[in-house]
């Protein structure tokens, strides 16, 4: 097969930032159990991994088809492991916060390159469409490995132990794997570069970008959908253990089913959109989240503690709930492939960017409200409240499909 190496490169990389990325809805719980932080400053985690995020995407995205895409994701992954070996050592709450703006900063070079990158080993809008949802799949398996990596080192017998900063150790060492991989690696960068361009060009180029209709009704998709999924995916650990009354490393491990269900529902969303418009499986799965949230959430009333002692006896809505996830799963990867595949490759590296900035922005609005909420009214109403943007993703699908069929029927004409 073509471009395995590079493929397999981009997965191994890509799914250690699932894993790190994705750790801050564990590392809020433990936080608040071993440092002893209130809710409201745990909850400040996700804006230190998000806005470097969006700060390294709107500076950096331009830069990146001259420095090069798999040279960004070396350093990028390099930073990352220096942190995890800093965050095992120094011990402390600080630490966590500066781990999270290296992940983070990381995290938006390495996306820019990953999902530009797709652009340039595929050929046409079946195999970007394909290849983006098995990556972003995979990505979803990083997550739900880590629930259970976390896990493993957390001390259900002690829980203000910190034991489980030695995961980070672990971390550290596949990090060195991923750029081992890298490094043996060949990827062809030529299209995504403008030959003589300046290097100002591909910053005004995403400016320019942001003002045309149909990526900013995309924008606003893509920041509504990952408002809920950060909401829902980073505080999951701690509804289970507080709303559920899951034991510690329980509340962690079950939230993977959360990431599993994310899983499957992007590597099957391929198929299935082989054969049904992007824009109606999404509003299937849009209102089938809903339906979800309005039937699960009244099952997590009234548990006590201590009746939940294993996985036999966990209350059904620890297992359903998570499940919202297997209808969330195709909504991002299919809106970033029609944005995407409507454009030219010297064009994506910047589209990517603005992409990042809007995941990273919509993940630390929709973790921090949800934080404060959880912490005011609870976390069963912190959930239901999810309903709102989901009523208003369904609109800004509409007019994004709307935007998508004017640009295509003005390329043919």
């Amino acid at each position: 097969m073509p471009h395995l190496r590079i493929i397999l490169a981009l997965i191994l990389a890509y799914m250690m930032f699932a894993v790190l990325m994705n750790s801050v809805g564990t590392v809020i719980l433990q936080s608040i159990l071993s440092f002893g932080v209130s809710k409201t400053q745990a909850g400040t985690l996700e804006g230190f991994k998000d806005i470097p995020v969006a700060l390294a995407s709107f500076f950096l995205a331009s830069l990146m088809p001259r420095f090069g895409y798999r040279r960004g994701m070396m350093v990028g992954l390099a930073l990352v492991a220096a942190a995890c070996v800093a965050m095992a050592m120094a011990d402390s709450f600080w630490m966590t916060r500066l781990l999270f703006v290296a992940v983070g900063a990381s995290f938006g070079v390495v996306k820019i390159a990953v999902y530009s990158s797709i652009g340039l080993i595929t050929h046409d809008r079946q195999a970007h469409a394909s290849l983006t949802n098995t990556i972003e799949g995979l990505f979803m398996v990083g997550v739900l490995a880590g629930y259970w990596l976390f896990g493993a080192f957390i001390d259900d017998s002690d829980p203000t132990s910190r034991a489980w900063l030695d995961v980070y150790w672990v971390l550290a060492g596949l990090c060195l794997a991923a750029i081992a991989l890298l490094a043996s690696s060949r990827l062809d960068e030529t299209e995504a570069r403008v030959p003589g361009e300046r290097i100002g060009a591909g910053f005004t180029r995403m400016l320019r970008l942001a003002l045309r209709p149909m990526v900013l009704v995309f924008v606003i998709s893509a920041w509504l959908y990952v408002l809920i999924e950060q909401s829902i995916g980073t505080w999951l650990p701690t509804f289970n253990n507080e709303v559920l009354k899951l034991p510690n490393a329980m509340s962690v491990q079950m939230a993977s089913i959360f990431a599993g269900a994310l899983a499957l529902g992007r590597l099957s969303a391929g198929m299935l959109l082989r054969h049904m418009s992007w824009h109606v499986l999404l509003n299937v799965c849009v209102v089938a989240m809903g339906l979800l949230v309005l039937l699960t959430l009244p099952m997590a009333a009234g548990i006590a503690d201590g009746q939940t002692t294993g996985w036999g006896n966990a209350p059904l809505a620890a297992w359903l709930f998570p499940l919202i996830g297997l209808f969330m799963a195709p909504i991002y990867p299919a809106i970033n492939s029609v944005m995407l595949s409507a454009l030219p490759r010297h064009e994506h590296a910047p589209m990517t960017g603005l992409i990042v900035i809007a995941s990273a922005l919509g993940g630390t609005t929709g973790s921090m409200i949800t934080g404060v909420l959880f912490g005011r009214l609870g976390g069963e109403t912190a959930f239901y409240l999810s309903l709102i943007p989901m009523a208003a993703i369904l609109l800004a699908l509409r007019l994004f499909r709307r935007e998508s069929e004017r640009l295509a029927a003005a390329s043919m004409s």
